[in-house]
């Protein structure tokens, strides 16, 4: 059961809390990985940039998942 009084997790957080810490890296490193500025990346996770498909794309990449990995997760979580 999907809990519906609750706000949806936002992708940046996803990130942080299911790949960055347990991975040990930091949002220097995922930046670098990515090819792109460490501020796409800190904005994505404090939540002041939404996903988009080309950064789905770059994080699916590095971290080894899928495009619709990161494209589903605000479907998922506000079903």
């Amino acid at each position: 059961m999907i809990p519906t009084h609750r706000e949806p997790s936002h992708p940046g957080e996803i990130l942080v809390e299911e790949f960055l810490r347990p991975l040990g890296m930091s949002q220097i490193a995922l930046a670098e990985k990515m090819g792109v500025s460490l501020q796409r990346v800190n904005t994505l996770i404090n939540g002041k940039r939404d996903m988009t498909a080309e950064t789905a794309i770059l994080l699916a990449r590095v971290l080894k998942t899928t495009p619709q990995f990161w494209l589903n997760q605000i479907g998922r979580a506000s079903c």
